[in-house]
């Protein structure tokens, strides 16, 4: 079922105005999750409003958030779902952090630039 969690979570993204969506299959790489799904936010309001959604559209589903980490003015948000990970950030944070080439062989399941 995660899966699916996945996939509203970009469809929440893609509808929120999010930019270079990805999300990715890391079962067997990592165990502190199944999937992440990264996005990138233009402003820190639109970060906010992301989160808001993100939180509000998958708990309406029945999946809530375990734990939250970062703060839109910080330009990195992390949302826990347990089984999946949602990480929002700044064009800035992304660059810096570069999270996807962290995981190279975990496998892409969606990409939305």
């Amino acid at each position: 079922m995660s899966v699916e969690y996945v996939h509203k979570a970009v469809d929440i993204a893609e509808d929120g105005s999010a930019t270079n969506i990805v999300s990715l299959d890391i079962r067997g790489i990592s165990s502190m999750a199944d999937y992440f799904v990264i996005l990138t936010a233009e402003s820190s309001r639109q970060m906010k409003a992301l989160m808001e959604q993100m939180s509000m559209g998958l708990k309406s589903l029945g999946v809530r958030v375990n734990h939250k980490e970062g703060h839109p003015n910080d330009g990195w948000i992390l949302l826990d779902f347990g089984d999946f990970i949602v990480h929002i950030f700044s064009p800035e944070k992304r660059d810096y952090y570069l999270l996807e080439s962290a995981w190279p062989q975990a496998k892409e399941l969606v990409r939305i630039f």
